[in-house]
């Protein structure tokens, strides 16, 4: 009894833990309708947001950090312990005023589908975040500490250069959102 008392304390005391912690934000800019435009032409001549020259109706940037904790034994081997990752998403979206009941009905369908898709992109953050978080833990014992603590960065920077590409994908493959409704007509 008393040796698997033992072994469970000691279990208990090297168990080692992850967590991944989220925050989404929304940042809106304003585009005031005008009936006698389209909303496209509206949202398109407000619109805060460029990329490759183009503009864009909604972004998101996500980022993900990572802090991790060792254990060192007396020999120099080194463990994790703990991992802790955040991820931070501002999902940045237009905001319609003056606009007429037509207007408001078209942007309410557009709003919705683009929201659906930037949250896709949010959906890539996390998932990257999870992988880090889930791949630093699972890192095998090394010989020393600095050797760990690289391996452990240089997986996270690999995994999110994996995801910053997933995003190139997700945005081809949907026409950045259009695939999935978010299109407002000229």
């Amino acid at each position: 009894m008393k040796k698997v008392t033992l072994l469970c304390l000691l279990l208990i005391c090297q168990s080692s833990r992850a967590t991944v912690s989220e925050r989404l934000d929304y940042e809106y800019y304003t585009a005031h309708a005008d009936p006698s435009r389209s909303l496209s032409s509206v949202v398109n001549e407000v619109s805060p947001i460029r990329e490759n020259g183009r503009t864009m109706f909604g972004h998101t940037h996500w980022n993900v950090s990572w802090h991790f904790h060792w254990h060192e034994n007396p020999d120099g081997r080194c463990r994790m312990t703990d991992v802790n990752t955040d991820v931070t998403t501002v999902i940045q979206l237009p905001r319609i005023v003056n606009a007429t009941p037509k207007q408001e009905d078209q942007f309410n369908k557009f709003i919705a589908a683009l929201r659906v898709h930037e949250l896709g992109h949010h959906e890539n953050g996390k998932q990257a975040a999870r992988e880090i978080d889930q791949g630093i833990l699972a890192l095998p014992e090394m010989g020393n500490c600095q050797a760990l603590g690289t391996a452990a960065n240089d997986l996270g920077y690999r995994i999110l250069k994996e995801y910053n590409n997933k995003d190139v994908q997700y945005d081809a493959i949907t026409g950045h959102g259009k695939t999935q409704g978010a299109v407002l007509s000229n």
